[in-house]
């Protein structure tokens, strides 16, 4: 079930006269509403899904009550490793065991015939990336005791399974939900009105930029043989910005689908494009990921408190997880290669940590020449790893690259690669965005919280907007789905 689709429409719609006019009275009934709708949610896509998410639940309930009293450190640590491996083992078969066995027959062609291991159908479940991680931390944070278990069964089923943010984030804290889940919520308008903006927000991100640009990316990256190196560099850029709109919006719309019920959702992204620096982009871009393999990997590790050396191979184990985190792909492993590469040259330089302030603080309408640059530089460098992340293969993705520098047979013309007409309207839309997202970045303007007149028609522009810009055909999904 997808947020842009009239089944999901008409689920909230039961779900939230449910939730507020009927369950209302009672916080378990309210939670329980919560897991019911969430598994129904979760189920819309395959039924058989629930078993895993179900068995994660139990697991990690169940680990968490056993760390609760025990003081011993050593049964403390087995009970948390019984967490890791199970959690890890589940996500390890379903999304990795066919690549690396992939992987290893390459490697050694002789195993393939005589191992007696061949590769499985496997269908991936929706979101086993996020929900993973998600009860992975509530083990690991009652673990290190900055988290007191709950024993309210329901209430966890509803941390892990909350269907907003289920299938691609943000991947949250136990921390942060959990105590919400456990408090009495009432209905608060203000709060609703800003979660419908923030709807709004999301649905035109992902249906008026990232579906409108995902058929010339399909058809530029699908034959980027037959193209020229302007069409490979809008393409390119193109990408960009559709696998942004793409996730921030599906995070925008699930942080607005939370305030409906009373709850407040992590900021996921932070107008990562407008980033000076490297390090700037990973402060700025997927904030729960990044701050999860920081809080769960980097620091465990040593973080910055080792040598120089150690450090920089903590920060390159880091992203190259990272990377694989995302798919069962060397293209992924390459993308987050890269990432590390260009992090440490900038924590060598020891300018990882400059750009600490945001372009919010000028206070001109535009940033100074130096910082358009820079916002420039890393945005170019950004776009050229993300050819990596869409390619199909490291080959494919430097044979992309290759023909972006050749142009021998180039032209400025940017046309439609369906049916030859410009891209006047992707443009437009395109550009128009990124001016609102600046304006919003730099606190120029607020789309969120303002009740004035010309709020209310920038909300019914929008809307209008979104409904003419609806497919007639079935609606596209999310692209962190498949992750």
């Amino acid at each position: 079930m997808f947020f842009n689709s009239i089944e999901f429409l008409i689920f909230l719609t039961v779900v939230f006269f449910l939730y507020w006019f009927v369950a209302n009275r009672n916080l378990k009934t309210q939670n329980l509403l919560i897991v019911i709708a969430s598994y129904v949610f979760y189920g819309w896509w395959d039924w058989r899904f629930l078993s895993l998410i179900l068995f994660s639940t139990i697991v990690d309930y169940t680990i968490g009550r056993l760390l609760e009293n025990e003081e011993n450190i050593l049964k403390r640590k087995i009970f948390l490793w019984v967490s890791v491996i199970i959690n890890l083992g589940l996500l390890g078969f379903f999304k990795y065991y066919n690549f690396f066995l992939d992987s290893l027959f390459e490697l050694i062609p002789s195993l393939k015939t005589g191992a007696g291991f061949n590769s499985l159908n496997i269908i991936l479940p929706v979101g086993i990336s996020f929900y993973t991680f998600q009860t992975m931390s509530y083990t690991i944070d009652i673990f290190k005791r900055d988290l007191a278990p709950t024993r309210d069964f329901i209430a966890f089923s509803a941390f892990v399974s909350f269907f907003p943010q289920l299938v691609a984030g943000p991947i949250e804290r136990a921390t942060n939900l959990l105590p919400q889940i456990l408090k009495s919520r009432k209905f608060d308008f203000q709060t609703a009105v800003q979660g419908m903006r923030l709807m709004l927000w999301g649905f035109f991100k992902k249906i008026v930029i990232a579906d409108a640009l995902s058929p010339s990316v399909n058809e530029i990256f699908g034959h980027f043989s037959d193209y020229s190196s302007p069409t490979l560099i809008m393409g390119a850029v193109f990408f960009s910005f559709q696998i942004y709109c793409d996730f921030s919006g599906y995070s925008d719309i699930a942080r607005g689908l939370a305030k409906l019920f009373g709850f407040e959702l992590m900021v996921n992204f932070n107008f990562p494009y407008f980033s000076r620096n490297i390090a700037e982009f990973w402060r700025r871009w997927h904030i729960s990921l990044s701050t999860w393999f920081r809080d769960y990997l980097y620091i465990p590790l040593g973080g910055s408190r080792v040598g120089k050396q150690k450090n920089i191979r903590n920060i390159f184990i880091i992203f190259l997880v990272s990377g694989l985190w995302h798919g069962a792909n060397w293209t992924f492993v390459a993308w987050g290669g890269i990432h590390a590469i260009l992090f440490i040259t900038s924590f060598v330089r020891k300018s990882n940590r400059k750009y600490l302030d945001a372009l919010s603080e000028t206070k001109y309408w535009l940033p100074n020449l130096n910082e358009s640059m820079l916002v420039v530089k890393t945005f170019l460098t950004v776009t050229i790893a993300w050819i990596f992340f869409r390619s199909e293969s490291i080959n494919q993705a430097f044979q992309y690259i290759s023909g972006i520098f050749n142009f021998s047979t180039s032209t400025a013309i940017f046309l439609n690669p369906y049916d030859n007409q410009p891209l006047f309207k992707e443009f437009f839309y395109l550009i128009t965005f990124i001016i609102v997202e600046y304006l919003i970045e730099t606190k120029k303007i607020n789309l969120f919280s303002s009740n004035t007149l010309s709020s209310i028609f920038v909300d019914m522009s929008l809307l209008i907007i979104i409904i003419l810009n609806i497919p007639v055909s079935k609606s596209l999904s999310f692209i962190y789905f498949q992750f």
